[in-house]
């Protein structure tokens, strides 16, 4: 959702929206909305999904975009965070979760 129209459908300004969630949330709506979309796919990386996988099926427009992200967020590259054991380890709960399960059916 843009931050236009939540900030409509809440009825504030754009303004009072920012600084309202930054004082409740501890950073901006787009920097959480970013923070949303790397959870599950910094998951995916230590789990063994390939970053070129994970880049488009994880709602980035590509594989760069996602290597960015990884660097600003964790200050590593794709690679070392998908050695990361502590990321690897819930592996069993996120096998069955989100855009990149493939479909099982016969």
């Amino acid at each position: 959702m843009r931050i236009d129209d939540l900030a409509f459908q809440v009825g504030w300004s754009r303004r009072r929206l920012w600084s309202r969630f930054r004082s409740q949330i501890g950073c901006s709506p787009k920097r959480a909305a970013k923070l949303v979309r790397f959870n599950p796919a910094a998951h995916h990386l230590a789990m063994g999904t390939s970053a070129a996988r994970v880049a488009p099926e994880g709602g980035y427009s590509d594989q760069s975009h996602l290597h960015r992200e990884v660097r600003a967020f964790t200050g590593v590259t794709p690679a070392i965070l998908a050695g990361d054991p502590g990321l690897a380890v819930d592996g069993t709960a996120w096998a069955g979760q989100g855009p990149f399960v493939q479909d099982r059916r016969p």
